[in-house]
């Protein structure tokens, strides 16, 4: 293979890879903030869910994808509101509370959208500005011309819907706000010792469900991604085990923001190569098929789960309801 076209299979893996991503590192970060405030959220595939359908619809009755994004975060939050109501107010079991919500919105989704479409779980296709189109970043066609960085910033760094951008953004800014506020040491506090944070006069229960309110809205923009820009309808099941998938990178990034985003990049280019390359011969001599490449990121998962639980350190408190001693 000549140096031009293997430059150019890698541009195009590396711009399917930040697409791919998005989503994981969306719904990590929102794993992320809950997490650290103690509560484990496993929900994090139904809420993706719901916030995609309702993305859809909105985006589609409305015409407009920013009221479509609106809608998806309003949904999340709802089932995030679930969510830390069973599990911080009523002190369950943040894992039975996660995978009900999970149930919940594979049910409702079909139900809801056999209804309101008649199209088996389906929303129409969106059009127009129901749906995001890509950003030209600034002299991305001059740069363009310099060789080797040009073709980069031309191809992989512009040229991506604007929920991409704020996704990246979204981490420096989730360590600025974890690591250098006050805010981010209560959340943090209150994930390793809650009695203490208590003590000080700082609310438990109102700092989880901020850092669970949080989570739902980056849910919710996971799932606008999915449905409004990565694709052009919601489809049933769409997420297809992409909550898990970053719960699986969070462990692995050690509950932290740049950690994660190289996570979630690596689960993002195993999903790129699945797709670009369904066949993989290597020298000639065996083929890997394409159901191997296809599961590519989901056994990563199971590696990382066996390999790292044990080693990656949770919040202390973390999946631990908080009980005021008086």
């Amino acid at each position: 293979m000549e140096f031009a076209d293997f430059f150019l299979q890698f541009l195009l893996l590396m711009d399917m890879t930040v697409r791919l991503s998005v989503v994981l590192i969306l719904a990590c970060l929102a794993g992320l903030y809950s997490e650290r405030a103690g509560i484990f959220d496993i929900g994090l595939e139904g809420k993706m869910l719901i916030a995609a359908f309702f993305s859809a619809a909105g985006a589609y009755e409305t015409g407009n994808a920013w009221l479509g994004v609106l809608a998806g975060i309003a949904a999340s939050m709802v089932f995030s509101l679930i969510h830390g109501l069973a599990s911080i107010t009523y002190r369950g079991n943040q894992l039975i509370s996660g995978v009900a919500l999970n149930f919940l919105a594979s049910g409702l989704t079909i139900v809801i959208g056999a209804a309101w479409y008649q199209k088996g779980g389906q929303t129409p296709t969106l059009s127009g500005g129901a749906r995001f189109e890509e950003i030209t970043l600034p002299f991305a066609e001059l740069f363009g011309q310099v060789p080797i960085l040009g073709p980069i910033y031309e191809d992989v760094i512009s040229g991506h819907k604007p929920i991409v951008y704020i996704a990246f953004l979204i981490v420096p800014l989730t360590w600025w706000l974890l690591f250098r506020t006050r805010f981010g040491l209560r959340l943090r506090a209150v994930g390793e010792n809650p009695a203490s944070v208590d003590t000080a006069g700082i609310s438990v229960v109102r700092t989880r469900y901020a850092a669970v309110m949080i989570a739902g809205v980056l849910c919710g923009v996971a799932g606008a991604y999915l449905a409004t820009s990565q694709a052009a309808s919601f489809g049933r099941e769409m997420t297809a085990g992409r909550g898990f998938i970053a719960l699986a990178a969070l462990i692995f990034a050690k509950w932290r923001p740049f950690y994660a985003l190289g996570a979630t990049l690596l689960f993002g280019l195993l999903e790129a190569i699945s797709n670009l390359y369904p066949s993989i011969n290597v020298f000639d001599l065996i083929t890997i098929p394409v159901q191997f490449t296809q599961a590519l990121p989901y056994i990563l998962t199971v590696v990382i789960l066996a390999g790292f639980v044990g080693k990656a350190i949770p919040p202390k408190a973390g999946g631990e309801p908080y009980v005021k001693e008086r």
